[in-house]
């Protein structure tokens, strides 16, 4: 932080008329390309949370020069450390820091726009259709249950590791599979941070706390972080009592809103985790129905830019565009009101002995809530035949040994469904 104010202190002051300009068409002209690089990324980062940050580091890092290796590097662990989508929370915060609010709003929008459209195009396109018998549909699921494995099997492996860790992920997937609903996946979360609290107080070496340089510091004040902090926890305590006393169609909307938004809070560990947070919000209450559910799930898979525009999906088939809107709000705001708010803070909590062990065990927990989610309700509404197990198994290996893109996988998953449909009559 210190570093930081002496260069504020040392930099010469900017003439009127250059400042003035900064704020006029020089800052619209820079949130136009802002937006545009963000766009190009949006339509062209395929492969998931992990491969995103492999564009952006050679988008913005390597050929922009917006930001050094070591300032994107202290970016991507602290929006790792955050609940939310990783990838879209270091885009905003690039964004920030190169146009304050407006441009983290302009590289969000790029970023997620490309995705969020078709997967509203295609909710629409299955509005009013009888697909619920159609192979390509049921391909679509088997595709689903193959990503959720590979990321079970992935995220098993740096975040389950060892006795204890695995320990915690299965006693998650349990306690997940025995008390459905986000209260049973919000006990886990909890109880898996008090055993961290205890298992890991002495911080082994292979979960030493990084001794980590202060993050890149944006364009705000701390009140202003202090002050989106403090939106955040207002809007996750009073938005479920508030859409519990609503009705009507401003009722219904806010209850939506309600329901997006705590997925996007309670997110950790990336994209896929927020499957099981949606579908025990929408399924069993009929918003949408399990079909619709996994299909879109699998399609998502496809798209290049961020997994959570599949809320765009899901609100789109609840309420038409309006649903849509509002639910792809909701699920991103938790992402910008964190980012916003933690980023000034960044070196206290990286260095925080206790923080960093009830993190280790919520990464366990996390693993064991995908686990749950992988048998109920993905594999005992999907896997119904040897068939069925044979292509999800042939999906998978597609992905977590041959290394294929995900777009192939969806494909041939669509695909192997039509020909299982045709083969077994």
């Amino acid at each position: 932080m210190t570093i930081d104010h002496r260069r504020e202190i040392d930099a010469p002051p900017q003439p009127e008329a250059e400042r003035n300009s900064l704020s006029g068409s020089s800052a619209l002209r820079r949130l136009y390309e802002i937006w545009t690089v963000s766009a190009k990324l949006g339509l062209t980062s395929f492969g998931g949370p992990i491969a995103h940050l492999g564009y952006f580091h050679e988008e913005y890092v390597k050929k922009r020069k917006w930001l050094d290796e070591k300032d994107y590097a202290e970016l991507v662990a602290l929006c790792q450390f955050l609940p939310g989508p990783a990838s879209s929370q270091v885009g905003i915060g690039i964004g920030l820091r190169r146009g304050g609010l407006a441009g983290a709003a302009a590289a969000w929008l790029g970023f997620t726009l490309p995705s969020a459209a078709v997967m509203v195009l295609f909710a629409l396109a299955l509005n009013g259709l009888d697909v619920s018998d159609a192979g390509w549909l049921h391909g679509l699921k088997l595709t689903a249950v193959a990503v959720v494995a590979q990321a079970v099997w992935s995220m098993g492996r740096k975040l389950a590791a060892g006795p204890s860790r695995a320990a915690i992920a299965v006693f998650a997937a349990g306690l997940t599979l025995l008390l459905p609903g986000a209260s049973g996946q919000v006990t886990a979360i909890a109880a898996a941070a008090l055993a961290g609290l205890w298992l890991y107080r002495r911080h082994d070496a292979d979960i030493a706390v990084p001794q980590v340089a202060p993050a890149p510091q944006p364009p705000l004040r701390r009140k202003a972080a202090l002050l989106s902090l403090a939106l955040f926890f207002a809007l996750l305590l009073l938005l479920p009592l508030f859409a519990a006393q609503s009705s009507g169609a401003g009722g219904t909307a806010l209850r939506l809103f309600d329901s997006f938004f705590r997925a996007g809070s309670l997110v950790f560990g990336g994209g896929h985790v927020v499957l099981p947070l949606l579908q025990s919000e929408v399924v069993p209450s009929g918003l949408v129905g399990q079909s619709d559910f996994l299909a879109g799930y699998g399609f998502v898979q496809a798209m290049p830019g961020p997994l959570f525009t599949f809320a765009s999906y899901l609100g789109a088939v609840m309420n038409g565009l309006p649903g849509a809107i509002i639910a792809t709000l909701a699920i991103f705001l938790p992402a910008f009101l964190l980012i916003i708010g933690v980023l000034p803070f960044w070196i206290w909590l990286c260095r925080n002995a206790k923080i960093q062990s009830a993190l280790h065990g919520v990464n366990a927990a996390v693993v064991g809530i995908l686990l749950a989610a992988l048998y109920d309700p993905i594999w005992t509404s999907s896997v119904l035949s040897a068939g069925d197990f044979m292509l999800a198994l042939l999906l998978f290996a597609m992905l977590a040994w041959w290394k294929l893109p995900p777009w192939t996988t969806v494909l041939s998953g669509g695909a192997g469904g039509m020909l299982l449909s045709l083969v077994t009559g």
